[in-house]
């Protein structure tokens, strides 16, 4: 919230000069513009009142909030434009952070312009150094997503212990950060009914993904990551990358995201992707 401080002197409240002889008869009241109501700063000149105290009253005024632009297909995760908004383009979402080169592909990113989601795993935030790098990489203006505490497959632990792998860590990105997560992306992409209605209940969007290949051997170097994440056949308007926080893929990174703006795409920022709590509205 922004707060605009609008000071009434306590002289303007006391306007009772025709019950006392000692009242100044010229006392007034100054207001430039009486037609304004929220940004007029209504002050008394007169001398007399220069040691007089004044109350300050606050005002809260909301910000002004973007409406979304996008929307994640519930079947495909895929981003879809709502009204006018730019179909051709794709989300960049970076799982496993911050492990190795988080920060560095944070770098690389905000040097190109280019927005994304760095989903975070809770046991690579449990030191100090770790937790200045989640803050940092917020601070370059990520979105920052829940990856669950140790990358556990969902449906093999309990309840109990989905709940732990999954609030814990958003609890600790509040802590840093100051926000909880608006997305969540279940290790694997294996979500249960338990852990669906927890992120539910949390605000988070479900969010697995379109294509990604830097997990597989064959594309375990930055010449060859780069092609297949520009060039396969996979990749369509609304695409919805993933990426690791990899040697290899912050290597390729920045090739990756070229070639994809040579191809006309643009890049979705995620806080213009709707929310679950704008879905009713």
């Amino acid at each position: 919230m922004k707060k605009r401080i609008l000071y009434i002197s306590l002289l303007s409240m006391l306007l009772l000069v025709a019950c006392t002889d000692k009242a100044n008869p010229e006392t007034s009241l100054e207001n430039e513009n009486p037609a304004v109501s929220e940004n007029v700063s209504e002050e008394v000149s007169e001398e007399e009142s220069e040691n007089e105290s004044e109350t300050e009253l606050e005002v809260e005024e909301e910000d002004t909030v973007q409406a979304p632009q996008y929307e994640l297909n519930p079947k495909t995760y895929s981003v879809e434009p709502i009204g006018e908004a730019n179909p051709k383009v794709v989300l960049l979402t970076i799982d496993d952070a911050p492990d190795k080169r988080a920060l560095d592909m944070a770098k690389t990113l905000k040097s190109l312009n280019a927005p994304a989601i760095f989903f975070v795993n809770g046991h690579f935030i449990m030191t100090d150094e770790k937790k200045a790098i989640l803050k940092e990489i917020h601070d370059m203006g990520f979105s920052i997503g829940n990856h669950t505490k140790t990358h556990a497959n969902l449906k093999k632990i309990s309840e109990e212990e989905q709940r732990e792998e999954i609030i814990s860590v958003n609890n600790i990105v509040e802590e840093v950060t100051g926000e909880r997560p608006r997305f969540f992306r279940a290790p694997f992409g294996v979500n249960t009914d338990f852990s669906r209605a927890l992120a539910k209940e949390e605000g988070m969007q479900l969010m697995n993904w379109s294509y990604g290949y830097d997990y597989e051997k064959e594309y375990m170097t930055k010449e060859k990551l780069a092609d297949i994440m520009v060039n396969t056949e996979l990749l369509r308007n609304g695409s919805n990358l993933l990426m690791h926080d990899r040697e290899w893929t912050a290597d390729a990174l920045e090739d990756i995201v070229n070639g994809l703006r040579e191809k006309g795409y643009e890049f979705v920022d995620p806080n213009l992707i709707k929310g679950i709590e704008e879905e009713h509205e």
